[in-house]
């Protein structure tokens, strides 16, 4: 999809894709009016810089206001939402590169070492967010060496201005054990998952303390992060060239609509688009 015709169109339109020339990395190039994002959280890293509007990003320290010339950083496992911050909406580009992209940059290019994250979530950077852009109209040119270019010299940027190495991690409490076991438990049965009050009674716990102990070591309460786990597991499916209809029952969403509700409230993109670009990019 051209970048010019995507500028001048009114309304939504999103594209969310793969390039070859960048193994790695996904990027999602939109502009959104009505349309938000549920809770949800990311296996890799989100790097998000806007071209108009305002796009509010709410994440667990509270919200954060993006606008032109500023980068969001989004560190995986990190719950958020998003939504229009202006009547207008907003228009963006956004990369999400994969904890292994943006550690092997970090391994060549830094000191860092262990779990490499971002200490702000917010900046004021108007030249990596030209980069961030860069990246897409070199991906959308086929331009490999362009677009794997300014991705590293994007990301090696903010590692040195806002990199950091995550903290050996304190021991695990009890609570945060319990949360564990039943997210492997809601993993494994996905499709027919338990009701708390018989979660909780299978982990020996109560409803409450479970609700409590799972939000504290997820962010998301168990109903909120099983639906972004069956959109994970449906992405894995769709790349795979599975039909969206039988995505949809093999992960447990009721049918195909509500697979393209939640799924495009998590990607930004419904799942057959999102499963067209991907074919169409090997």
């Amino acid at each position: 999809m051209a970048a010019a015709a995507e500028t001048d169109r009114e309304g939504e339109w999103a594209r969310h894709w793969q390039y070859p020339g960048v193994p790695g990395l996904d990027l999602l190039r939109a502009r959104y009016v009505s349309h938000s994002f549920t809770r949800h959280a990311h296996e890799g890293f989100v790097l998000g810089a806007v071209r108009f509007g305002i796009e509010d990003v709410v994440l667990p320290e509270g919200t954060v206001r993006a606008h032109r010339g500023t980068v969001v950083m989004i560190n995986p496992e990190v719950p958020h939402s998003a939504h229009a911050g202006v009547p207008e909406g907003w228009s963006y580009a956004t990369l999400y590169p994969s904890l292994g992209l943006v550690s092997a940059i970090a391994a060549e290019h830094t000191s860092l070492r262990g779990t490499v994250s971002f200490g702000e979530t917010i900046v004021e950077d108007e030249e990596t967010a030209r980069l961030v852009r860069a990246v897409h109209r070199a991906a959308e040119e086929g331009n490999a060496l362009a677009a794997d270019s300014l991705l590293r010299l994007g990301v090696a940027r903010l590692l040195d201005r806002h990199g950091r190495a995550l903290p050996v991690r304190p021991p695990v409490t009890a609570g945060a054990r319990t949360a564990a076991r039943a997210r492997e438990v809601l993993l494994a049965r996905m499709p027919d998952p338990p009701s708390l009050e018989e979660l909780a009674r299978e982990l020996g716990t109560r409803p409450f303390s479970l609700l409590r102990a799972f939000k504290a070591a997820y962010g998301m309460p168990p109903h909120t992060w099983l639906t972004n786990a069956r959109v994970r597991a449906a992405r894995r499916l769709l790349d795979a060239g599975t039909a969206p209809a039988r995505v949809a029952a093999e992960v447990g969403f009721t049918d195909q609509p509500h697979l393209n509700r939640h799924f495009a409230r998590i990607v930004g993109v419904p799942p057959g688009a999102y499963q067209r670009e991907r074919a169409a990019g090997r």
